[in-house]
């Protein structure tokens, strides 16, 4: 989808977008973020801060000056160990005193597949990934983390990598990576799985949401459609994959080429990696056969 024209927040400038909840965009632009990454402060005195982002003492600086007068960081949530939305975590918890919570390390939530590739074949992966991640306390699926006058419910939401979550806040949702208004999500295995990213999706179409705050981007304004069509975009590239092997067996890379013939060349090497991710899953459904050992250049084949 094309990017939208209208988001251009000033990095590091507090945004009030309805009573109890602020946003300060991190300056950490590129292709896979956007403007940069979205940090949420959520309450009016004793403060969550969702999404802390990269290091980065500038975006330390703008969080710390955004806590007003009898104000105070109470709680630091992280959706996700990826390198632009957990780092700055461990500083600002330094400063603060405020805990760090999380559904768990770096690895925590893999799928027992995508554990298996991990661990037994060459698939590479990594992007990304804040590997010394440790939260101070781990959030359960389900989970309702308590602040003053707020709220905010755990969704375990694996699939852009496996310890990603969505929070509910009363009928919003801070969606991270999960969904988001912009792009669609980068699910690059062994850290992303499809398998469970659209599980995650379907899950989030199971409530009625008024509005999601994504990791990146302006908010999604009408969830349930925007759920509907990422369901539907990732079937039809299913589809467009399957047609592809119907006439040839090819590589990720051969298909990503093929496929996403509009896609700038900055973006050719993560399409490529959720082709990946969209075989490993056929596969899973016996619908395409893997020719020798799983890695990241690997040949597969329609059944």
């Amino acid at each position: 989808m094309q990017m939208p024209d209208d988001f251009h927040p000033a990095p590091g400038v507090p945004e009030t977008l309805e009573p109890g909840l602020r946003r300060i965009v991190a300056n950490n632009p590129s292709p896979m973020t956007y403007r940069g990454t979205n940090t949420y402060l959520v309450g009016e005195k004793g403060l969550a801060v969702i999404d802390p982002g990269p290091a980065s003492d500038s975006h330390l600086a703008a969080i710390l000056d955004a806590v007003q007068p009898g104000q105070k960081i109470t709680h630091i949530v992280v959706t996700h160990s990826h390198t632009d939305h957990s780092p700055l975590s461990r500083a600002l918890s330094a400063e603060t005193g405020a805990p760090v919570l999380a559904y768990g390390s770096a690895t925590a939530g893999r799928s027992a597949v995508m554990e298996a590739l991990a661990t037994n074949s060459q698939i590479a992966g990594g992007e990304g990934i804040d590997a010394e991640f440790v939260p101070d306390i781990t959030v359960s699926d389900r989970e309702t983390i308590w602040g003053d006058g707020w709220s905010l419910k755990a969704l375990h939401t694996p699939g852009h990598i496996g310890n990603h979550l969505c929070f509910a806040w009363n009928d919003a949702c801070f969606t991270a990576d999960t969904v988001m208004a912009w792009s669609t999500s980068l699910v690059s295995p062994p850290d992303g799985d499809l398998t469970d990213f659209m599980a995650s999706c379907r899950r989030l179409q199971e409530h009625s949401w008024r509005i999601f705050y994504p990791g990146h981007g302006p908010a999604v304004t009408e969830p349930a459609k925007r759920l509907k069509w990422l369901i539907q975009h990732r079937q039809s590239r299913e589809g467009e994959i399957l047609g592809k092997l119907s006439q040839s067996p090819a590589t990720a890379r051969e298909l990503a080429a093929a496929i996403y013939v509009d896609t700038p060349p900055a973006l050719l090497g993560a399409a490529t990696r959720n082709v990946l991710a969209h075989l490993i899953d056929l596969a899973g459904q016996n619908k395409v056969v893997i020719r020798g050992n799983l890695t990241a250049d690997t040949t597969f084949e329609r059944r």
